[in-house]
């Protein structure tokens, strides 16, 4: 060829490129336009260089992201002309290189493709039942990578020497397993084992076939997987599951149930099936009705609702092929604590808890529990990120001063590391109460600074002084600044608002994103800190991130006891009797002393908290007095709900002392208690009563400011019931509502909304 009709270029390319075969996919699309030069890692990003004619070198560039593989989401950030590099001879992929300065993006763990488990289900295949196969677009890589570039020495998988088949597939660039960095078969990769307190069996299939045998038994078994350890049983086993409840403490949680596609009725919304199956494979609440194979009462007991999650490891397809039926999968973990990912460790702390442990010996670098989803207003909505999910990456609407970690609240821990105009946000952590979560929080502190090859120089923590996140925090040798909870919960959507540009979230009624318009935003959860140590908990916010200004609330009542009225529900109804001058009819309780603290005001902290006042609605209904597990009388009074019932009680709203305007419960107590109307019907009038009054304060609220855009967040708008109508009644009366549908409302992400506040005070 005429080298006078040749040209070259050179590409940088930013985005999700790492560990989704996008450098093979270059390789062969630089064969197949017969073009030469080369591909490489850098930290993150990909560079090309890419010589030929210029048709040839034309298609190339038309192709370059129009045809990137699924799971990639390349940007191109860079594209010039350069000179002819006379030197080249052939396409190659070139040895990776590290910069000083970074873009890196890490990679999430994938489902398994469609090839892997034709493979995994094909007797003739040499990967026959091998629970570790895995190729470019499919397998584990989070949880497996140990530092980027995102080469095999640098993952779990570096312990584990290709065998020759392997590496003639590594090496091929018409192989779809072309530098896949987790490539592994039965003769070279990791291998299943099983333990139980009689044997060990070391032999992969025979391990498998014991664990089938342990759970058609009726037995506990604790199984490693990509992102940690689960706890199996079967579904439909009444005393296995009691047998589990007993053991993990755990009497009325939910557990989530894996099974497959075809246990789910046909009536499985287009949204729901296309969540079930999103590349993420979610945890996704639906109606307990929507499986057409029997199961216990026990999985979910008082609630309409069950986790389903359906196989996304070769694993679980083995474990359900075997077994034909769903099973119950929950994280193996001390309630609240980051699930366990060490096969020794999981056998000392949970040999109380399962009968039997299916491991293997793919080192586990760091935990990543499954990610949880609900659909509200017809979208997906997270609860929980994890597998699949995070890292998640946000771009920033202006660029840090410097590299920040921004460390986050108590419960449902999440982190974020943001520089220049990036920000991580990590996997859920969990609650801040055990050494082992501390462990991990710590852990990941470090791990994604090692990662992201960064060093943070300021911190951002909640306004609480008694978190865990803040007290690590305040002991850091660095600058820190802390935020106010609410306030994190709002700039939180607002900085997802940014991400996104404009809602394309909840429907084309709910009106355009406007960057310079004020905001009014709901922020209503359980409790968080506001200024002068109030305890705040159903705020009405107004204006920007990083200058928010409180001008509506709950009405105020007392938290009997403090701290312990949020697992004591009954405490927070006693309150609300007495604070409108009833009585409470306590029974089997004698609360005269507690009556009195109340009057002296010892120990009785006044909250605004919208979650207790759930709380309190649920034990004056007799549904339940103490809380075994965080949200369960919200969950409770949600079940209850009459979607066909449109009725309400007015609850005043007015302007208070300070000028606030004052949403006012007492009118919802007379009915709580009214015996003689069904528990459904009084769980209905209580949300719809709250949501009308939502709709009330913010018509009052207009008339002195001017509203364009309105937000719900915080965890009680994961309530669906609630959300919905109270979204329904403000478009239609053309006001623009925004819900979070990237982050979870509730406390997991209060760590990016820390950097949207402080990014604009």
């Amino acid at each position: 060829m005429n080298i006078h009709s040749q040209s070259a270029k050179y590409w940088l390319i930013q985005g999700q490129v790492q560990g989704v075969g996008f450098r093979p996919y270059i390789y062969r699309l630089a064969k197949q336009h017969n073009l030469i030069g080369w591909v490489r890692n850098a930290a993150g990003q990909v560079e090309i260089w890419a010589q030929g004619s210029v048709p040839a070198l034309q298609a190339f560039a038309d192709a370059l992201v129009q045809q990137a593989p699924p799971l990639a989401q390349p940007h191109i950030v860079n594209e010039t002309y350069v000179p002819l590099d006379q030197n080249l001879t052939t396409f190659n992929i070139l040895e990776s290189i590290t910069h000083s300065h970074t873009d890196i993006h890490v990679p999430p763990d994938y489902f398994t493709c469609q090839d892997c488990l034709e493979e995994l289900h094909n007797p003739q295949d040499r990967r026959y039942h091998y629970p570790f196969i895995n190729c470019t677009q499919c397998g584990p890589r989070y949880t497996l990578i140990q530092q980027l570039p995102y080469d095999r020495p640098h993952t779990s998988m570096a312990t584990f020497p290709l065998c020759p088949a392997c590496a003639q597939e590594y090496h091929d660039p018409g192989n779809r397993r072309f530098h896949a960095q987790p490539i592994a078969c039965p003769d070279c990769g990791p291998q299943l084992y099983f333990q139980d307190k009689i044997q060990k069996v070391i032999e992969p299939q025979a391990a498998l076939t014991a664990s089938l045998k342990a759970l058609s038994e009726g037995k506990i078994v604790a199984i490693k997987g990509i992102g940690g350890y689960h706890l199996y049983c079967l579904a439909n086993h009444d005393q296995a599951i009691l047998t589990l409840r007993q053991r993990k403490k755990r009497p009325f949680k939910p557990f989530a149930i894996l099974c497959q596609l075809e246990h789910l009725s046909a009536q499985l919304s287009t949204t729901e099936k296309a969540l079930l199956l999103d590349p993420k494979r979610p945890i996704v609440l639906l109606k307990s009705q929507i499986l057409t194979v029997p199961i216990s009462s026990q999985v979910a007991p008082h609630l309409d609702e069950i986790g389903i999650l359906l196989p996304y490891s070769p694993l679980h397809h083995l474990l359900l092929m075997g077994i034909q039926q769903p099973l119950v999968a929950t994280s193996a973990n001390i309630s609240g604590e980051p699930v366990l990912t060490d096969n020794l460790e999981v056998e000392q702390r949970l040999s109380t808890v399962a009968d039997a442990f299916l491991h293997h010996n793919r080192p586990i670098v760091r935990p990543a529990d499954d990610s949880v989803y609900k659909i509200i207003a017809d979208q997906p909505t997270p609860l929980r990120l994890g597998r699949g999910t995070a890292p998640l990456e946000f771009s920033l609407p202006r660029p840090l001063s410097c590299p920040t970690l921004a460390v986050g609240g108590h419960l449902k821990n999440t982190l974020t590391l943001a520089w220049e105009q990036h920000a991580v946000i990590s996997p859920h952590i969990g609650d801040l109460d055990s050494p082992r979560s501390l462990h991990i929080f710590t852990q990941l502190i470090d791990d994604l600074q090692k990662l992201y090859a960064l060093k943070i120089q300021r911190i951002v923590c909640d306004s609480h002084p008694n978190y865990a996140s803040t007290r690590w925090a305040q002991q850091q040798n660095l600058p820190v600044d802390t935020i106010f909870h609410h306030h994190a919960h709002a700039s939180a959507l607002v900085g997802e608002c940014y991400q996104t540009q404009h809602s394309v979230h909840i429907s084309t009624l709910a009106g355009k994103f406007h960057q310079t318009h004020p905001w009014l935003i709901l922020t209503w959860d359980g409790l968080g800190l506001g200024p002068n140590q109030q305890l705040w908990g159903g705020e009405t916010l107004y204006g920007h991130p990083g200058h928010w200004q409180r001008i509506g609330h709950l009405r105020p009542f007392s938290l009997l006891g403090g701290e312990r009225a949020a697992k004591e529900p009954w405490r927070c109804a006693a309150a609300l009797c007495w604070e409108i001058g009833e009585s409470y009819p306590s029974e089997n309780k004698d609360i005269s002393l507690l009556f009195q603290a109340w009057q002296h005001g010892f120990n009785c902290p006044f909250t605004t908290s919208i979650g207790r006042l759930f709380d309190g609605a649920a034990a004056l209904m007799n549904l339940l007095q103490t809380s075994s597990f965080e949200g369960q009388a919200p969950l409770w009074l949600e079940t209850l709900y009459d979607p066909n019932c449109h009725s309400s009680v007015p609850l005043p709203v007015a302007k208070n002392a300070q000028g606030l305007w004052e949403i006012d419960w007492q009118p919802l107590i007379p009915l709580l208690i009214d015996s003689n109307r069904t528990l459904e019907e009084r769980s209905t009038l209580f949300h719809n009563s709250l949501a009308e009054a939502i709709c009330l304060q913010i018509q009052y609220i207009s008339q002195e400011f001017p509203i364009t855009q309105v937000g719900l967040c915080g965890g009680v708008f994961q309530n669906r019931h609630l959300t919905e109508y109270v979204q329904q009644k403000l478009i239609a009366n053309s006001i623009p509502v925004f819900l979070q549908r990237l982050l979870p409302s509730n406390d997991a992400s209060l760590s990016f909304g820390q950097i949207i506040e402080i990014l604009f005070r």
